[in-house]
């Protein structure tokens, strides 16, 4: 793939100490070496992004540069002349002398830990990921590194999840009893990752599945850029949300983002029951604050025993979290495995 010049030079001289390759400032994790930004938060000139979610690949950046299932996600939510460079997983590019790589994160399709090596001293980033391999995301790849910047959202010994296969026979099982009770069932997930994930999984004999308008244009981003080639279900084979009309007799099930479900739509259904998909599942109480019928502990991130085991397994020595309960993991990292 055809590097793009804008990430193959830069003007900078800067050659700082290794220990130094990368620094958190105002605007994210940056590389004075390499003069680029790790999911830069303000727009910069160079921005290296590990996956599409909007709290991690933001408008405004001069350059992207990501792994290529991104980039038709990417060009719907920011714009499609956006300056994008796409690069596969293990594959290098060297900016100002630093090598860069990209690794499977197994977060959501895409996603990507970052591995940056100057001098021989290996930094490697996570941005969001999880050890499981869900059947939809390229699964998580170890990579042996001295720093490792790790996120730690559910870094806490109360978030352990559960085999997928069993809690997807639970999501099943609660929407088969739904049909069986002439209810309809809303299963609320995130747009991008989630949803797709639950359309690859989700049993389609037992009914009739509609799409919100969000995951629809989730799932055509991913399709374009050959995100969705190795699924085994059809991802077609749904229906947009915008085409649903209430039938007697007829119960579906209905995949929304959380934020995605109006009053208008609700009052079209004379029977239902709502579920949330989220590892948030797990906290006690939640479904019941959140004023849901059910909660699946369904996450997209790595639980306290992925994050300890990834901590150990890379063998750094400087390891650093970013993102949830930060102190909680470091606290427990400090005091030894």
């Amino acid at each position: 793939m055809k590097s793009n010049p804008s990430f193959e030079s830069s003007t900078r001289n800067q050659r700082p100490e290794t220990r130094n390759l990368l620094t958190h400032t105002r605007n994210g994790w940056y590389c004075p070496q390499g003069d680029f930004y790790i999911d830069p938060t303000q727009k910069v000139d160079r921005a290296i992004i590990t996956h599409a979610h909007a709290d991690h690949s933001r408008w405004g950046m001069k350059h992207y540069l990501s792994h290529h299932y991104n980039e038709g996600v990417m060009k719907r939510r920011l714009g499609k002349d956006i300056s994008f460079e796409g690069i596969n997983y293990g594959e290098k590019r060297h900016i100002n002398g630093v090598q860069v790589s990209f690794h499977p994160a197994g977060h959501i399709p895409g996603s990507a830990q970052i591995r940056l090596e100057y001098k021989g001293d290996i930094w490697v980033i996570t941005g969001d990921y999880k050890c499981n391999d869900d059947g939809l995301s390229t699964p998580f790849e170890l990579v042996k590194c001295h720093h490792f910047i790790t996120e730690s959202t559910f870094g806490l010994p109360v978030f352990n999840w559960e085999s997928q296969d069993k809690i997807i026979q639970q999501v099943n099982d609660y929407w088969a009893s739904c049909v069986a009770k002439g209810e309809h069932l809303i299963l609320t997930a995130y747009s991008l990752g989630k949803a797709q994930r639950l359309l690859n999984l989700l049993d389609r004999s037992i009914g009739q599945i509609h799409c919100h308008g969000a995951i629809v244009e989730m799932n055509r981003g991913l399709e374009e850029s050959g995100a969705l080639n190795n699924c085994s279900k059809d991802f077609h084979d749904y229906l947009p949300l915008k085409d649903f009309s209430p039938k007697n007799g007829e119960t579906c099930l209905f995949i929304m983002p959380p934020s995605g479900i109006s009053d208008g739509f609700l009052k079209k259904l004379k029977n239902y029951r709502t579920a949330n998909c989220s590892g948030w599942m797990a906290l006690r109480g939640r479904q019941r604050w959140d004023n849901l019928d059910k909660g699946f502990v369904i996450s997209d991130h790595a639980d306290w025993k992925e994050l300890i085991w990834a901590c150990k397994e890379t063998g750094a020595e400087d390891i650093r979290a970013v993102h949830g309960y930060t102190e909680v993991l470091e606290r427990y990292l400090v005091a030894g495995f």
